[in-house]
C-alpha cells in the first residue's frame, strides 16, 4: 500500500548516520534526507508530543520524528496559541515502509496512548491533548478503524475507545526547542513523564490476556 510517499536519495552507507542525525537536530532548518528508496510519513496525535516522539523514535523502521501542530484554525501556530485556534499537538512520523508497515505504526500508537480517553491525556488536559489518528485517504482510514474494532471485539482495552480518526490538514513544524526535547533535556523530560503517570496508566488500559 502507498501513503504519504516521500521520495528522497541517499547511498546505503549513510542512511544510519543520516537518521542519527536527525534525531539529534532541531527540526527548522533540516537538510533535506537523502534515501535510494521511498519513504512514508504518518501523523499522530497522543498527548504531549515529546512523549510521542520518545516513543516512536524507539521504534525500528522509523526514520525521524517531526513535533508539531495540526486539526485547527489559522497557520503559523505557536505553542502559546495553538490551543486557542483548535490544533493539537502531534507528531510527524517518518518511516521506511519495508520495515515497518502502516498498520504496525498505527498499532504502535494505540499502545502508548490512553485511547479510552477523551479529555485529553494523562496530566494534561484540554482539546491539544486530545487523540488523533490523521489519515490521507480511504485506505489508512480502514485501517485504523479496523485495529479498533479489533481492540474492542478483543476486550483487550479497558474501556470504550473515543480516539478520533480525522482527515489530515496542514501540518505545522514546532518550534526548535520542542524537537528530541527528550534527548536535550532528559531530567526535565523523565521527571514529567513519571509525573504525569504516562506509563503507569498505558500499563492499566492495555490490560488483556491477547494484547
Amino acid at each position: 500500500m502507498s501513503f504519504h510517499t516521500v521520495t528522497v536519495a541517499i547511498t546505503a552507507g549513510l542512511l544510519a548516520a543520516a537518521a542519527s542525525f536527525f534525531l539529534n537536530a532541531g527540526a527548522e532548518n533540516r537538510p533535506e534526507i537523502e534515501s535510494a528508496g521511498k519513504l512514508d510519513s504518518a501523523i499522530f496525535a497522543g498527548g504531549c508530543f515529546w512523549c510521542v516522539e520518545s516513543d516512536f523514535d524507539k521504534l525500528d523502521g522509523v526514520i525521524e520524528t517531526i513535533s508539531g501542530y495540526t486539526g485547527g484554525n489559522g497557520n503559523n501556530p505557536t505553542y502559546k496559541t495553538h490551543s486557542e485556534q483548535g490544533h493539537l499537538e502531534v507528531v510527524k512520523v517518518i518511516y521506511d515502509p519495508a520495515s515497518v508497515d502502516y498498520a504496525e505504526l498505527v498499532d504502535y500508537f494505540f499502545r502508548h496512548i490512553d485511547p479510552t480517553d477523551d479529555g485529553g491525556q494523562f496530566c494534561d488536559r484540554g482539546n491539544s491533548y486530545r487523540t488523533a489518528v490523521f489519515v490521507e485517504n480511504a485506505e489508512e482510514r480502514a485501517v485504523a478503524q479496523d485495529l479498533i474494532q479489533a481492540y474492542q471485539d478483543r476486550g483487550i482495552v479497558a474501556g470504550d475507545i473515543v480516539t478520533r480518526i480525522l482527515d489530515e490538514t496542514p501540518f505545522h513544524i514546532a518550534e526548535k526547542y520542542h524537537q528530541d526535547f527528550y534527548i536535550k533535556n532528559p531530567t526535565r523530560y523523565n521527571f514529567y513523564r513519571e509525573g504525569c503517570g504516562r506509563d503507569k496508566r498505558i500499563a492499566q488500559i492495555w490490560r488483556g490476556p491477547n494484547s
